[in-house]
């Protein structure tokens, strides 16, 4: 009886620690491993733009991120993943996005460097679905790699480009100051 009573208990801590988070009907894992590092989920909110929800955000780090200041881009990975609810966003506005993004959130100097990253990073996007996912995964050394919907899209260098394009949800000037709050784990998003 008392093997049964530990196996119950040891089976329901497994059950517990894998199951993934539930957010706007997608279902995050609660860990990713890049280049052999395991990564947790850091905070997870919605995406939305009027009243539109367009997807689910996922910010996977090494250690727990609860302010901007606390990310570290020589150390470890991380990933940022876009889940899509929305029927569809076109390509174009998603460069629309992130070229805004980076323009709220970058000054003039800033972008003047990062523009032919910036170009060869928007070139990277198609139209994406209801149910497709980007993943933005950042490895030390080597940069940002895109990915969407598990198709390896090409890779844009330099630990700097990854944290300009983590500002535009973690910036001064974020696309949903509730999505900022959940992706750092504050509380759940409820943007705009």
């Amino acid at each position: 009886m008392k093997n049964k009573i530990v196996f119950f208990i040891f089976f329901s801590l497994l059950s517990f620690n894998l199951l993934a988070e539930k957010v706007a009907g997608v279902d995050l894992n609660d860990a990713a491993v890049i280049t052999g590092k395991t990564l947790h989920l850091n905070g997870a909110g919605v995406r939305t733009k009027f009243v539109f929800d367009i997807y689910v955000a996922a910010f996977y780090t090494a250690s727990p991120v609860k302010e901007v200041s606390d990310i570290k881009l020589d150390a470890d990975p991380m990933r940022m993943a876009m889940h899509f609810v929305y029927d569809e966003v076109s390509k174009d506005k998603l460069v629309d996005g992130w070229n805004d993004g980076f323009e709220d959130n970058l000054s003039d100097t800033q972008l003047k460097q990062l523009k032919s990253r910036i170009k060869l990073f928007n070139s990277l996007f198609k139209t994406v679905r209801k149910g497709d996912v980007i993943l933005l995964d950042y490895i030390p050394g080597k940069g940002t790699l895109v990915t969407i919907n598990n198709k390896n899209m090409g890779r844009v260098t330099g630990d700097e480009f990854f944290h300009a394009l983590l500002m535009i949800w973690l910036g001064e000037d974020p696309v949903g100051d509730d999505l900022k709050a959940a992706l750092l784990g504050h509380k759940e998003s409820d943007d705009e």
